[in-house]
């Protein structure tokens, strides 16, 4: 046993494990003699199959807990004495001790592999992280440096390793860093966190935030440090912007001059970037020049030089960025075409890039330019570009709170020379402040009113509501205008025109009430005189064909709301020509004259009687019973203008022929009753004169042929009577052929070609241009997808669009989407043209088509752009792509200067916005010339070509894209 147990000992020293161990000391215990079986388990049950005479059982524990058990069996019944019982039972307690000596080893070997994994997370962390580490020995030179803080410095590993911290630290920092790490030396810290600043290899100053831990000896000593660099350069660059603008904003509140202003943000900007010389130039009064502000940093040569110079685009960088109000970037001065007439003066002030920022005021205008200069070609970053915008801003709100100041004293000069009266009441209405004028127009000063209720000034003319309904409309809106008959203190009346106006605090809380306006007692009657001239004839002082369109327009409306019968006469003198050629215009203004006194004399007091030109009268005949009443009328003017006229001492013999035509029998508009009644009229005189005839037959004839029209019309997509002609669209600067716009034509079968002007407005009257434009659309695609691959070549082809096609619901944009998709033609080659008015007022749905055909990669044009309503909004609200300039700016390009004036401004408007110019109507050299000159990109227009049919377009192309075929 003894044997055994010495055996087993050795083993446990030997064996790392239980899976080795249990099986070896159960077969040495079973080589003892009589012991039939050992076993150890961990199990509660017994092995099957034995039967031994003695059985002994052991504990065996692990980890100071329960594990198993050593089962010795043997044949011999008292085998198990006390000395043997020992003996397996120090076997047992060697067996726990193996055990607990087998969990250490696992632990310990865990523990290494843990350690070194640590080690390469660690190793690899330092190596690859995105910070600057670094290890540092008590005199502050390197021991380890990661890449990172290599990066960050702009040094190799090998080049850092040779200098020391301080070497590498800004000197405005060293005495506070020195301080901190020697806390750190003298076990006063063990760690320590401060924001800094390093020079980086380039000479440039980095901002970081460096954390810093001791490592200590067993003995507390300082046995290294390591470290964690952040760059906060970017904050730190975002915290000195927001400090050059605090102060500069507190510098505007306090009142600073602008040139103080000016030099602060300079001294501010140069003090983030030292390599850095900055300029402020100020625009002139005329906008045409720019101005030296401020830049104590630039040689003053070079700012004399520059001061005064002319903005346009190639001027400089300032000059350019003021004249496009864009940002002007040029990298290299010596060899950008911007800087070519002033090379030699940058070159002779030691710079080498310019980039300049336009100053704006808040409502876009440009006010100048802020500019930074180096010394060296170099080109902004995100931050310096930040800068430079922060400072222009800044500049742009110092200049605009001067000016609002030299307003503000302007205003008050107004105020005190303005000769329109100026009252201004508090919230109860009650008079605080007059100007000099109200004083000189009314007789009232201020001692005499102050305090009182302007009601004063009533003259008695107005009833009471008339004032409350004033001061209800200035209650809601805020603002009232209109004529007011005042009193003045010595009791006379007078005609003024007022302007009330509300001032209110922050809160929206009114405060003062101002009344402004003026005496217009001679106004009024200069505009009586005028309204008279603008409206009556001077000869007959009848109602003018002014007024007359005015009252007619009246009527109309109120026959159709009443349902009541109207009349309308035309009436024309005959021969009256020769009464002026055989006795002079002096008689036949005589003779006028009587005529219209005869006509008003067949007439009620509710019609109207107009001279419309020449020898032409009307009557408005409203509310008759029938038509009879208004032929009676006319028959007893003809009648009354047939008698014989008497003008000094002569006779004269003058008869009328009269038209006429009723609403709302004939029809409803003024316009139309109008040429329907000098049809009538011309009918008459056809029809041997001195009578009366009806509009019926033109009404009629004219309701025929549209009707005629409209059924060919419909037949005429179907039957191949429609085709498209193209007129291509040139690239101004290029020459080249780079669109064409499709144009329907109608070769009608009978009538030959009927111009799109006739037939077009019918189909949208009657919807066929829903059709009709499908058509254009598939059509015009079949074509620009030919010659896109017979000439490989990005020609895009335009479509018109009629509103109607836009406004319907049979418009099927999902179905021209994928004709394209299957022709296996691109969008971009198609393009829409749509008129003004279709954005004006667009529907939900037009916008949704809109965007569709923006989303489908299908541009879109206004055609027409300037003779409509060209509203702006609507260019920020679509997303359009293209301006067409009418032709009629066009035509007279060369010989009117506001044609000229106004199409360079849609240039530039459109350019600023994105979008592109095309010129309509472009017909001689000298107008592509100017077109070119003022920055369009396309031009259109028979200089270039008629609009051709499709396979003379296609020969067009041919000789423009290939002239060599």
């Amino acid at each position: 046993m003894y044997r055994a147990l010495s055996e087993i000992n050795q083993a446990i020293i030997r064996i790392s494990n239980e899976e080795e161990l249990f099986p070896l000391v159960c077969r040495i215990a079973a080589d003892l003699d009589g012991i039939s079986m050992a076993w150890i388990g961990v199990a509660d049950s017994e092995p099957e199959g034995h039967q031994p005479s003695a059985t002994a059982y052991f504990p065996i524990q692990r980890n100071g807990q329960p594990f198993g058990v050593l089962s010795v069996y043997h044949e011999v019944e008292d085998f198990f004495d006390s000395e043997m019982t020992g003996l397996l039972d120090e076997l047992a307690q060697n067996i726990t001790f193996a055990l607990d000596n087998f969990d250490r080893e696992r632990e310990r070997r865990g523990a290494l592999k843990a350690l070194r994994a640590n080690e390469q997370h660690f190793r690899a962390y330092f190596e690859r992280s995105m910070f600057g580490m670094a290890a540092n020995s008590p005199d502050k030179s390197w021991i380890e440096v990661n890449q990172a803080l290599c990066d960050m410095l702009g040094y190799t590993a090998e080049e850092i390793m040779a200098t020391t911290w301080a070497d590498l630290t800004h000197p405005d920092d060293l005495i506070g860093n020195n301080a901190l790490f020697q806390q750190l030396i003298d076990g006063s810290i063990d760690e320590l966190s401060v924001e800094k600043r390093f020079i980086q290899k380039s000479r440039d100053i980095i901002d970081v935030h460096l954390a810093v831990r001791a490592v200590r000896n067993a003995d507390g000593s300082l046995a290294y440090t390591v470290s964690l660099v952040e760059d906060i350069s970017l904050r730190k660059l975002a915290e000195r912007r927001e400090k050059m603008r605090r102060r500069t904003l507190e510098k505007v509140a306090r009142g600073g001059s602008l040139k103080e202003i000016m030099l602060q943000i300079i001294k501010s900007a140069e003090s983030i970037y030292p390599k850095s010389m900055c300029s402020i130039l100020l625009m002139d009064h005329e906008g045409k020049h720019l101005l030296s502000g401020s830049a104590p940093s630039l040689p003053d040569f070079f700012s004399r030089a520059i001061s005064g110079v002319k903005i346009g685009m190639g001027v400089g960088s300032c000059g350019t960025a003021a004249f496009s109000g864009q940002r002007i970037v040029v990298e290299n001065i010596a060899s950008h075409p911007y800087w070519e007439n002033f090379k030699e003066l940058a070159a002779t002030a030691g710079l080498g890039s310019c980039w300049s920022e336009p100053i704006h005021s808040a409502s876009g205008r440009v006010l100048g330019t802020f500019a930074i200069y180096r010394a060296e070609p170099s080109f902004p970053d995100e931050q310096e570009i930040s800068l430079i915008e922060n400072a222009a801003n800044l500049v742009g709100i110092a200049i605009e709170r001067i000016q609002a100041e030299e307003e503000l004293h302007l205003a008050s000069s107004i105020y005190h020379n303005s000769t329109e009266i100026v009252l201004v009441t508090d919230t109860n209405n009650r008079v605080v402040a007059l100007n000099p004028a109200f004083t000189k127009i009314t007789g009232y000063t201020l001692d005499d009113i102050r305090g009182k209720d302007p009601s004063l000034l009533h003259s008695g003319r107005h009833q009471a509501d008339f004032f409350q309904a004033i001061w209800q409309e200035v209650s809601r809106q805020g603002f009232w205008q209109g004529e007011v008959w005042s009193r003045r203190k010595n009791g006379e009346a007078f005609p003024a025109w007022l302007t009330v106006n509300v001032i209110r605090n922050d809160k929206g809380e009114t405060q003062r009430h101002v009344i402004m306006g003026s005496d217009i007692t001679n106004k009024l009657r200069s505009d009586e005189l005028i309204w008279r001239q603008a409206n009556y004839d001077f000869l007959t002082s009848l109602p003018n064909r002014y007024m007359f369109q005015d009252r007619l327009e009246q009527e109309i409306r109120k026959s159709l709301r009443q349902g009541s019968l109207l009349a309308l006469l035309f009436i024309d003198l005959d021969h009256f020509k020769d009464v002026n050629d055989t006795h002079g215009h002096p008689v036949g203004d005589q003779l006028l004259i009587k005529a219209a006194e005869r006509i008003n004399g067949c007439i009620r007091g509710s019609d109207t009687v107009a001279r419309m030109s020449g020898d032409e009268f009307t009557v408005i005949l409203p509310r008759l019973a029938n038509t009879i009443d208004g032929e009676a009328v006319a028959e007893q003017i003809i009648s009354a203008l047939a008698e014989p006229y008497s003008i000094d001492g002569e006779t004269l013999y003058v008869q009328a022929s009269i038209g006429i035509t009723f609403c709302p029998g004939d029809a409803c508009e003024a316009g139309q009753l109008i040429s329907n009644a000098d049809q009538a009229m011309y009918a008459s005189k056809t029809s041997g004169r001195n009578r009366l005839s009806y509009f019926t037959q033109s009404l009629h004839d004219e309701a025929q042929n549209r009707l005629k029209l409209l059924n060919d019309m419909r037949s005429a997509v179907e039957n191949r009577q429609f085709e498209l002609h193209f007129q291509p669209i040139i690239n101004l600067t290029t020459g080249n052929v780079s669109k064409a716009e499709a144009l329907i034509r109608w070769n009608h079968p009978e009538r030959g070609m009927i111009s799109p002007a006739e037939f077009i407005p019918l189909a949208e009257e009657t919807g066929l241009i829903v059709g009709i434009g499908d058509w254009v659309f598939r059509e015009a695609a079949a074509k620009a997808k030919r010659w896109c691959e017979l000439f490989n070549t990005v020609l895009q082809i335009s479509v018109n669009m009629s509103p109607v096609q836009f406004q319907s619901d049979a418009l099927n944009m999902t179905d021209w989407l994928a004709y394209l998709q299957a022709l296996g033609l691109e969008e971009k080659h198609l393009s829409i043209e749509i008129t003004e008015g279709l954005l004006l007022n667009a529907s939900d749905g037009v916008k949704d088509k809109l965007l569709r055909f923006r989303d489908a990669g299908i541009q879109v044009a206004i055609d027409d752009f300037g003779v409509g309503y060209s509203a702006l909004s609507y260019l920020k609200r679509f997303d359009i792509d293209y301006l067409k300039i009418d032709q009629s700016f066009i035509q007279n390009l060369e010989t009117e200067q506001n044609d000229l004036v106004l199409s360079e401004a849609i240039v530039m408007m459109a350019h600023r916005l994105g979008l592109e110019v095309i010129a309509e109507g472009v017909e001689t050299e000298a107008q592509c010339r100017l077109l070119l000159e003022i920055g369009c990109d396309y031009g259109q227009g028979y200089l270039f070509s008629r609009p051709l049919p499709a396979s003379e377009f296609e020969g067009f192309l041919t000789t423009s894209v290939f002239p060599q075929l």
